[in-house]
């Protein structure tokens, strides 16, 4: 396995790989790997003949009074851990080599992006949507692979990817979570032993939601209301959403149809943790 940490050289292993007619699968990450990722890693191994792993914090997904400074880096640990899962490349730019000094073109996407975490963390969807486009068609992936807990990313990639005729598939892979089903995270890092165990509030809740659909409730209100009376039980728990959206538009919605998404950001002290689980009639 190796390393690289220019475009250039990236572009130039793909080309070499293509001429060869293999197949690629992108694993893109902002590093401060687990398992959640790992799974992916496996996935893509699985499926295609070569695996590029992206690990890059990108500044354009990140507020002003968010944690880009103190999110987790250690390329050391995280290219171990591909190296183990039988990654052949990890793609590991700065920040200076993905956005050149008058950089001007972002992605923007509308309707998808406004409510969840878009309306939560304006501007965020624009950076995650301009850095995936860019790692595209750096890596020229035939297959990409997305974790499901980040399911409003998952709805938009997909949709980006269709509205610009993008010639890759995008593949997602279901939430991975700990034994005491906390979903897998790389926030984890930050929680207190004390807040690690009020953070459990999360996965309490999307299963009481899951329960609740499953024995046929459909009002989206109640679903709510019914989540948001176990998170606001927890002290060290604040709710920033709790949203039931049509699965397709990612818009709220009054009733589960064909199609829905449930999902959640709770902060547990001062960490923003999110979680979700989806409807899908006749599944």
């Amino acid at each position: 396995m190796e390393i690289i940490e220019t475009v250039g050289s990236m572009k130039a292993r793909i080309a070499a790989w293509k001429a060869a007619g293999l197949t690629v699968g992108l694993v893109p990450t902002m590093g401060s790997l687990h398992a959640g990722h790992e799974s992916l890693m496996d996935a893509a191994r699985a499926a295609c003949d070569r695996v590029v792993v992206s690990v890059f914090v990108n500044p354009l997904q990140f507020g002003p009074d968010e944690d880009f400074d103190a999110y987790p880096r250690d390329i050391d640990r995280d290219g171990a851990i591909c190296d183990a899962h039988g990654v052949d490349a990890v793609f590991h730019p700065t920040a200076e080599e993905m956005y050149l000094p008058a950089h001007n073109t972002y992605v923007v996407m509308e309707t998808l992006t406004d409510a969840l975490c878009g309306a939560s963390r304006p501007g965020h969807f624009r950076g995650v949507c301009t850095v995936v486009t860019k790692l595209f068609n750096i890596v020229q992936p035939d297959r990409a692979f997305f974790g499901q807990k980040d399911a409003q990313q998952l709805a938009i990639i997909k949709r980006m990817v269709a509205d610009l005729n993008m010639n890759v598939a995008v593949v997602g892979c279901p939430i991975v979570r700990e034994e005491d089903g906390l979903a897998k995270s790389s926030r984890n890092a930050y929680l207190s032993p004390e807040e690690r165990q009020a953070a459990l509030v999360l996965s309490r809740a999307i299963r009481a939601g899951e329960a609740a659909v499953a024995a046929g409730e459909r009002d989206g209100a109640a679903l709510r209301a019914l989540m948001a009376a176990i998170v606001e039980a927890e002290p060290l728990a604040r709710i920033d959403y709790i949203e039931v959206v049509d699965g397709a538009t990612m818009q709220p919605t009054d009733r589960i149809s064909a199609s829905a998404l449930i999902a959640m950001a709770v902060y547990i002290g001062s960490t923003r943790l999110i979680d979700n689980f989806l409807y899908e009639e006749g599944k």
